[in-house]
């Protein structure tokens, strides 16, 4: 029990988060003239209030200086992706020059398998999680493909158990063993989209090291919702999205992580691009690539100043809450809304299973909850009284309580819906 689940008891909870603040920092979707009950933080954040502000002062800079706006802009055009740097590093525990606003996440993804899946002799093989997000497995296979090996003989896929939809650690480390003299590549997301599961990524990231294969993550449903350490757990690489957790927008710009012990190799496989290329000579334009001594190496292109305004809009506020705060008031909140749903399983007699962890530990701001036989009528009910939150097939609704913006209020709400449509 965090709270009592009453009205008054959630409004206490709220008066008493000091992060309910930021709540206001951020644009809901209306409904009926009210907030929108958004519980989808996991799929695509909520817009941060400043960020048509920054939009604005950006297209006035266009207006102001035309091309010139690369150096004369506010925050010049030139150098617009160093913004992000800093606060990124923070959120994925990395030095900041080991992270680099860019691209989309399975862009991403291939660019950094590019470099470091390189399959040779015995080590061919690519281990991951068994239903992993689609997009994952089509990167993962056609990977596979490119190198002209076949996915079905050299991807390794540790399946959920057909029980609890979670895979154990233990199965991943035996396989990870049992496999040490042909993996060439371990590729996991940090946290499942579909459970909400959380990884134990550091053990997992031991292990391959000790059996030589380079690990990287998908960080997606990770980065902004879990506290991470990619350097310190010498983590290889890693991709993740923006606009879930993050708040970057529709399609909005990603992000990706290069271990820096990886910095500096012009010998390294890589997809080049003049953006990558050193700075001090860049204009020069040389015919040699000489690759920027840090994770900006793996750019392309110059930065989509208009695409990125969001992001930066979003890591202002996570830069002066911090991802410790914003972990503790998670904790709290989905213990909260796992309370809430363990009461209306009690008060209906219907019974909802929470796929996710229940241990702290082993999530993130997310439950993913069965709602048996009528589900989908259930769920199209909240969703016409002003929830929005997300439908999987075959029965399962996923929820994400975003520590940044959504309230212990939001969370009864949803659940005296939930218990009234379950009831009629």
């Amino acid at each position: 029990m965090i709270y009592s689940n009453t009205a008054a008891g959630a409004f206490e909870a709220d008066q008493q988060d000091p992060l309910h603040k930021y709540r206001a920092q951020f644009l809901f979707p209306q409904h009926n003239g009210k907030e929108s009950l958004y519980f989808t933080g996991n799929s695509l954040g909520l817009q941060a209030r400043k960020t048509k502000e920054l939009i604005l002062e950006e297209l006035e800079d266009w207006h102001k200086y035309g091309v010139e706006g690369h150096l004369e802009a506010r925050r010049p055009w030139l150098s617009y992706h160093e913004n992000f740097s800093a606060n990124l590093a923070k959120i994925v525990g990395a030095k900041s020059t080991e992270v680099v606003a860019m691209n989309g996440l399975t862009t991403n993804l291939h660019l950094l398998m590019v470099s470091f899946y390189r399959p040779q002799g015995k080590r061919t093989k690519i281990l991951c999680e068994g239903k992993a997000f689609p997009s994952d497995q089509y990167a993962l296979k056609s990977q596979l493909r490119f190198h002209g090996l076949s996915p079905d003989e050299h991807l390794i896929e540790i399946m959920p158990d057909p029980e609890t939809e979670l895979i154990d650690e233990e199965r991943i480390i035996a396989a990870i063993d049992a496999n040490k003299d042909e993996l060439a590549l371990i590729m996991i997301g940090g946290v499942n989209y579909y459970t909400g599961q959380w990884f134990d990524m550091q053990r997992i990231t031991d292990a391959g090291k000790r059996a030589g294969a380079i690990v990287g993550w998908d960080l997606a449903h990770a980065a902004g919702n879990v506290p991470l350490h990619l350097h310190e757990w010498q983590v290889d690489f890693a991709a993740w999205c923006g606009y879930k957790y993050l708040n970057s927008g529709p399609g909005g710009v990603s992000g990706a992580f290069i271990h820096e012990k990886h910095h500096g190799q012009k010998d390294i496989p890589r997809f080049e691009g003049w953006w990558g290329h050193d700075k001090e000579n860049r204009f020069a334009m040389p015919d040699e690539f000489i690759p920027i001594p840090t994770a900006e190496a793996w750019q392309l292109s110059n930065a989509p100043v208009l695409a990125m305004t969001p992001l930066l809009a979003s890591l202002e506020l996570f830069a002066e809450v911090g991802m410790d705060q914003l972990r503790q008031k998670a904790l709290k909140l989905t213990a909260y809304l796992e309370q809430v749903v363990n009461d209306v399983r009690a008060n209906t007699g219907v019974e909802l299973k929470v796929i996710t962890p229940t241990e702290p530990n082993r999530r993130g701001s997310q439950l993913s909850i069965i709602l048996p036989n009528q589900g989908k009528e259930v769920f199209n009910k909240l969703t016409a009284h002003g929830v929005i939150a997300d439908w999987r097939e075959p029965d399962v609704i996923r929820l994400a309580p975003v520590p940044l913006y959504n309230s212990f209020s939001d969370v009864f709400e949803f659940g005296q819906l939930l218990e009234k449509f379950l009831k009629d």
